[in-house]
C-alpha cells in the first residue's frame, strides 16, 4: 500500500466531514485535516482507493438507477482483483500530462469528480467533460 496527496486542478483537497469526503481548501491548522489516498495496484492502471490507512474504500454504488461514490470501511489490503464483489472499489487510473483522472471499473464512463464549489462532498459524474465538475487532480506519492 502507498500513501499519495490528491488535489483537484482548482487546488482543492480532500478531507473527511461527517462521515462524507469532501473537497475544500484547507488553510493554516485546518491542512492537518487532509486525507492522503492510500494506494494498493492491482494491474498496471488499476487500483483499489482508500483513506485512514486503508480501512475505508471508495467505491462505486449502485443505487437503483442512481450511481455514486461510497466510503465502505473495508481494509484496503483485504480486496482482491479476482473477486467480483471487489471490482466496484477498482478505479483505473489516466494520467495526460501533470493530471490524472479516475474511471470507475465497476461503472464504465463514471468518473470521480469535485464540484466547483469548495466543501462539497467527492462524487462521481458520468458527464466529465461539463464545466460544473472537476474531473482531473493532481496524484502525488506522499514522502
Amino acid at each position: 500500500m502507498q500513501a499519495f496527496r490528491i488535489w483537484d486542478v482548482n487546488q482543492k483537497t480532500f478531507y473527511l466531514r461527517n462521515n462524507q469526503l469532501v473537497a475544500g481548501y484547507l488553510q493554516g491548522p485546518n491542512t492537518k485535516l487532509e486525507e492522503k489516498i492510500d494506494v494498493v495496484t492491482i494491474e498496471p492502471h488499476a487500483m483499489f482507493l482508500g483513506i485512514h490507512g486503508g480501512k475505508l474504500c471508495l467505491a462505486c454504488v449502485k443505487s437503483g438507477n442512481e450511481i455514486k461514490l461510497g466510503l465502505e470501511p473495508v481494509n484496503i489490503t483485504d480486496l482482491s482483483r479476482n473477486n467480483e464483489e471487489d471490482k466496484r472499489f477498482a478505479f483505473i487510473r489516466s494520467d495526460s500530462g501533470p493530471t490524472t483522472s479516475f474511471e470507475s471499473a465497476a461503472c464504465p464512463g463514471w468518473f470521480l469528480c469535485t464540484a466547483l464549489e469548495t466543501d462539497q462532498p467527492v462524487g462521481l459524474t458520468n458527464a466529465p467533460q461539463d464545466a460544473v465538475q472537476v474531473t482531473k487532480f493532481y496524484f502525488q506519492q506522499d514522502q
